[in-house]
């Protein structure tokens, strides 16, 4: 696995957000992310959210991004308007669900895909929720203390 772009962001735009017009905080490129273990990344809208949160760290494939980007005919849009925090090459991400996985040193357990929602369509483009089923990415939850990169290391 390859690790593309790493996202944080200081508060919510679409969860706790139906019915409401979405947020505007943006997605916040890094180049390394600091893990930790039952809590999640810090300085993320999801830090501590909850105990045992299944939702600590989010993931999402770059290869998905660019089948909806040829698929759509989207070019002006980057991968951060998923608000996923780590975006990856090279990786089944529905395979972690269920799984141990170890990423430069960091241990994670995958809880559930990343399931898309109507906001999708808006935040990328009409057709985008239905074309991310099954392919949304991946939550799990941090088990224990690091630091990920941009451009890391194998599962």
């Amino acid at each position: 696995m390859k690790i593309e772009h790493l996202y944080i962001s200081s508060a919510h735009n679409f969860f706790g957000h139906h019915g409401k017009e979405a947020g505007t905080q943006p997605m916040l490129a890094r180049d390394r992310l600091e893990c930790v273990a039952g809590k999640g990344i810090c300085d993320d809208r999801f830090f501590d959210h909850k105990e045992n949160y299944k939702g600590q760290i989010t993931f999402f494939a770059v290869e998905t991004y660019e089948m909806l980007c040829k698929e759509l005919e989207i070019h002006d849009k980057g991968t951060e308007v998923f608000r996923r925090n780590v975006i990856t090459r090279g990786v089944d991400l529905n395979a972690l669900v269920g799984s141990h996985f170890t990423i430069q040193g960091v241990e994670f357990i995958g809880t559930e895909e990343c399931r898309p929602c109507y906001w999708m369509d808006g935040a990328f483009g009409l057709g985008a929720e239905e074309k991310m089923k099954g392919h949304g990415g991946l939550r799990a939850r941090i088990l224990s203390d690091g630091i990920l990169q941009v451009d890391g290391g194998k599962i």
